[in-house]
């Protein structure tokens, strides 16, 4: 049987009989009708109010306003239609074109142009799940937040929003649009409190000023601080960096990267191999360590540069490299140790600093100090200080022609030691050839050795074999006959051959 009560009267009988048949029932399981209602039927088989016109009414603490609604208070259930909005506790306001409405479980489910709105955020989507006694809504279809203080909007298929605490948790084509922003990822949760993102999965992001990718980190919208992890880069104009994981802090100008870190500097020409690495924007410097590898690409070769640690830094528009400890250089032609080495890239100029040692081809080149200038094609002269020597084996730990001095310049046409000008208590040591003909064979015979002073000299080289001498003065010197050499007239002064030191290929520069 169906009952059909007028507006006024419908008001007031309700009211009386939730409050007469929920006397064991909490105040807020029952449902105020407010003033407005056009009409109300009573169908006493379903035990089912029906709210038709203008309905308005207060249940669980949450007033609600719809074209028509249909009450159980058995089931403890509304359904309601048409214009359906929401309004719980003044801050929080629903509105969808449908709405079911569980109040035992306080759960609702709205559906068709569902809005959610509090003072800064909005969720649209066509279907929505909300969990009253836990303040989350969800939606499974796709769906859109904008924050309408800051304009920030963020798109997927999948959300989760908590309206008391803020925070979001979305999945599935994930985008969001800040300010001089954009994340695509698939899965991002937002914490409102600290501003912060952190995402799963395949992650895209960029600024205004920076390209990034991570599959998991966080991003901070408002200091613009992130953390990057799994195959994480960040790509700028000038500069490139990736690792495992990417620290970066855009108010600072500071990246720290740890793991497999690569770091390319357009501006420097040179690219960055370690397990950690620290730039700062500000102060134009970064250094590297751990397995710290520089790495420079040449017209016919690649200069590679290791030491414990790697320190770039911008002096006015030049870049210098500094290599610190147990530093060593490997290219193809040209091999280097010493305690530490600076490159400075605008003179094109190495500094080897504290027990240096150069190798090229079978020649070795010591001193207190070098340094090397060197051209695209790599090395155009070396200059070595203070007791200076180049030693060039000619048959294997056993003869080695010899030139020391207290400075050396030693100049190189084709990364091939071709002259040496000696200054300063000049010695040459080294074996004379003569060419025998034999049965229309040519061959060469090792004569003697040949051992000279001078104070200055200019000694030409061909393929380790010196084939003049130029004396400034005239020089005081003896020939020994190859079976008259004397075993302590054989070597320089302070001889030292330190071939087991030399690197014998990029891999064996991160050995140690």
């Amino acid at each position: 049987m169906i009952v059909y009560l007028n507006t006024f009267k419908s008001a007031l009988l309700i009211s009386a009989l939730f409050l007469v048949s929920n006397q064991a029932a909490s105040q807020e399981n029952i449902l105020e009708l407010l003033p407005g209602s056009e009409s109300l039927e009573y169908d006493e088989a379903t035990n089912i109010h029906r709210l038709i016109g203008n309905v308005n009414f207060v249940y669980q603490g949450n007033v609600m306003y719809c074209d028509s609604a249909h009450y159980s208070e058995q089931l403890k259930t509304v359904r309601a239609y048409g214009k359906v909005h929401i309004n719980k506790q003044d801050t929080l306001n629903l509105y969808c074109d449908s709405l079911y409405f569980d109040g035992e479980h306080q759960k609702s489910k709205l559906w068709g142009n569902v809005r959610v709105i509090d003072n800064e955020y909005k969720l649209t989507t066509d279907t929505l799940e909300y969990d009253t006694k836990n303040s989350q809504a969800s939606y499974q279809y796709g769906g859109t937040v904008i924050n309408v203080l800051t304009q920030e909007i963020l798109t997927s298929r999948i959300g989760y929003f908590h309206p008391k605490s803020k925070n979001f948790f979305f999945s599935k084509n994930v985008n969001y649009k800040g300010n001089d922003l954009l994340i695509q990822t698939d899965t991002l949760q937002y914490l409102y409190a600290q501003k912060k993102t952190l995402f799963y999965g395949e992650t895209h992001i960029k600024t205004e000023n920076a390209t990034m990718y991570c599959e998991s980190g966080w991003y901070n919208t408002n200091t613009k601080k992130g953390s990057l992890q799994q195959n994480a880069y960040i790509s700028r104009e000038t500069d490139y960096i990736s690792g495992d994981t990417l620290i970066y802090n855009p108010e600072k100008g500071i990246s720290i990267g740890i793991g497999n870190v690569y770091y390319r500097d357009s501006t420097q020409d040179i690219t960055f191999n370690g397990d950690y690495a620290y730039n700062s924007d500000s102060l134009n410097y970064s250094f590297l360590t751990g397995h710290a590898l520089a790495t420079k690409i040449m017209t016919n070769d690649t200069l590679y540069i290791h030491a414990d640690t790697l320190f770039s830094t911008k002096l006015d528009s030049t870049d210098v490299m500094k290599a610190y400890s147990h530093a060593k250089i490997y290219s193809t032609k040209t091999q280097c140790i010493a305690d530490s080495i600076v490159y400075n890239s605008e003179s094109n100029l190495i500094e080897l600093h504290s027990n240096p040692v150069v190798w090229s081809n079978s020649a070795e080149l010591k001193g207190s100090f070098i340094d090397m200038h060197i051209t695209d094609t790599l090395i155009q002269n070396v200059n070595i200080y203070n007791s200076a020597s180049i030693l060039m084996e000619i048959e294997a730990e056993l003869y080695y022609n010899q030139i020391a001095g207290k400075t050396i310049v030693a100049k190189f046409k084709d990364n091939e030691l071709y002259q040496a000008r000696v200054s300063g208590n000049a010695v040459t040591l080294f074996y004379p050839e003569e060419t025998e003909e034999t049965d229309s064979t040519l061959t060469k015979k090792r004569v003697g050795m040949n051992r000279l002073y001078a104070s200055d000299l200019r000694i030409d080289i061909d393929s380790n074999q010196i084939i003049g001498i130029n004396y400034i003065q005239e020089p005081d010197g003896i020939f020994y006959p190859m079976e008259k050499i004397r075993e302590k007239e054989q070597f320089i002064q302070n001889f030292s051959w330190k071939q087991a030191l030399r690197p014998k290929s990029k891999e064996a520069l991160l050995e140690d």
